[in-house]
């Protein structure tokens, strides 16, 4: 296997645009600031992490982003490139091409910005599972998934044809592995944030002084 690139596909927070379940509840420029923290804490833990490349497929205004001049120092630890593709599985599947192509052909592990509790040592579990498996995927509590790692990125093609955000998304992206003929390996399953009853579990899940913490510290369901 050659080295490992860490890919993180997120979206500018911006206020209106992000979280808009949380967003119901809470308002739009707290709902934007809880995605802002999520993602700042994601790429801190990537950012921890050893690695080939550390990559961001981004897509929305981060000039009208929630803490956007802070992400944008952040990311300046980052390979940023632009998300491209008409919906979010070609997103994703292209995404992955991208991050090998600016890895030099690196198996890569991608994540979302929804789960604020990964840790360095959840990604490494990711990264291990890759020495035995072709791919490695994490299941979301939801029903959907929270990383997928790919020997070769070339493989991430199979997201092109699974409904994305769906309850099935999780056992149907893991199944679309399988029908490639590649061997996967199950990681640890997380909970994500899209609604407020996911804040106290995730919270609860976070090290210990995070943003996302601190920012939902007074949020209840």
């Amino acid at each position: 296997m050659t080295g490992i690139c860490l890919l993180v596909v997120a979206k500018a927070p911006v206020p209106g645009l992000a979280k808009t379940r949380l967003a119901a509840t809470l308002g739009d420029a707290v709902a934007a600031d809880i995605a802002a923290a999520a993602l700042l804490d994601t790429l801190d833990a990537v950012a921890a992490m050893p690695a080939e490349a550390r990559v961001v497929a981004m897509t929305g205004d981060l000039d009208a982003a929630a803490r956007s001049a802070e992400i944008r120092a952040r990311l300046d630890d980052f390979v940023v490139v632009g998300q491209r593709g008409d919906g979010f599985a070609d997103r994703l599947a292209n995404a992955h091409l991208d991050a090998a192509a600016a890895s030099d052909g690196a198996a890569v592990v991608q994540i979302g910005m929804d789960t604020p509790q990964v840790t360095p040592e959840l990604l490494a579990d990711c990264v291990r599972g890759l020495a035995e498996h072709d791919a490695v995927l994490g299941m979301a509590c939801d029903g959907g998934w929270w990383v997928l790692g790919v020997r070769d990125a070339a493989r991430a093609d199979c997201l092109r044809d699974v409904p994305m955000s769906a309850p099935d998304t999780g056992a149907v992206t893991l199944s679309a592995l399988q029908h490639t003929g590649l061997s996967v390996g199950l990681v640890a399953q997380l909970a994500d944030v899209d609604t407020i009853d996911d804040v106290d579990v995730v919270r609860r899940a976070c090290p210990a002084g995070s943003r996302f913490s601190r920012i939902t510290a007074t949020v209840e369901a």
